[in-house]
């Protein structure tokens, strides 16, 4: 993409800021979000991306001033997840940002939001799930964040026909890479390092479909190109089905540090997706998830590279 005005939300995180860097370069990339962290405000203007304050929270017409309404895109994948589990203000405060923004850019080309797998109704561990699955919102690991996206995808669905904005709905898996905190993955690995315990099924296995930081930013230019109305609703995952306890495994493999993995009754709990329709709308994903989780292990923690030992469970 080149010469396009292109607005991101939740710009700092693990999604969104390797988009923006990466479009940065050949068009105009704005983020805005509360910047909460250190310094990361002053990183992205030094990529060339304008910044401006915003919070979701905030629903008055002043929440967006200064953001200009002329952009060609939009990728909004900023979010409340709802941690203090306050379901009442997790669905407001997502639901009525999004639709402010969405009225705030309605002359754009395409609209992207990202969603999130965690709607589905979980079936068996290893089902691969397919847009037209039934979703119940649920998981015991952070309940008011599903239901949360939930009552926002219906809000982008409603504004998109009412707006006639081109929209695309991205489910999205777990994105991991070498940008911000690396993704779930290596959250596990810091609970490695800690010598904390890692939940898993009391049978078998969760299952995944990994998308690497470098598929992931491949694909947000076909995801908008897919953006019509009705919205398009797709599944974003990688190509791959990854076991977790197979991931946290080939981590051990890597660094030589043991999991202590737990058969527990709550785990975070992770979905296999069904790729026929991502792939058609974006093509093939072209990294191979133990690639992408050993470059992701040597951009952030090599002093812990180059071992071989095996498991540990408990």
């Amino acid at each position: 993409m080149k010469g396009k005005k292109i607005l991101i939300t939740g710009g700092t995180g693990q999604v969104a800021r390797p988009v923006a860097e990466a479009l940065a370069e050949h068009n105009e990339v704005w983020c805005i979000g509360r910047f909460g962290a250190p310094g990361v405000e002053r990183e992205l203007n030094d990529r060339g991306i304008t910044t401006r304050q915003w919070d979701m929270a905030d629903h008055s017409e002043e929440a967006l001033k200064g953001v200009p309404e002329d952009f060609t895109h939009v990728l909004h994948s900023a979010v409340h997840r709802g941690e203090d589990g306050d379901f009442n203000a997790t669905a407001e405060m997502n639901a009525v940002a999004t639709g402010r923004l969405m009225v705030h850019s309605r002359t754009a080309e395409a609209f992207l939001f990202v969603s999130t797998g965690a709607l589905y109704a979980r079936r068996t561990l290893d089902h691969p799930y397919t847009e037209d699955d039934p979703v119940d919102a649920s998981a015991a690991w952070l309940p008011a964040y599903p239901m949360g996206k939930l009552a926002t995808e219906g809000a982008v669905r409603a504004f998109a026909r009412v707006l006639g904005l081109p929209t695309t709905i991205a489910r999205l898996n777990i994105a991991y890479g070498p940008g911000s905190y690396g993704g779930v993955p290596m959250l596990y690995f810091e609970r490695m390092l800690a010598g904390h315990p890692i939940a898993v099924p009391l049978e078998g296995q969760n299952w995944c479909s990994l998308l690497h930081t470098d598929d992931l930013v491949a694909q947000v230019p076909p995801l908008w190109r897919a953006a019509s109305v009705p919205s398009t609703l797709v599944n974003w995952g990688g190509d791959q089905s990854v076991g977790v306890s197979d991931c946290i495994r080939h981590i051990e493999a890597l660094t030589g540090v043991r999991a202590v993995l737990v058969p527990s009754e709550v785990t975070r709990e992770t979905y296999r997706f069904d790729p026929a329709l991502r792939r058609r709308l974006t093509g093939p994903c072209r990294v191979d998830w133990r690639d992408g989780i050993e470059r992701t292990l040597r951009a952030l923690y090599p002093q812990h590279m180059g071992h071989r030992e095996g498991t540990r469970t408990a």
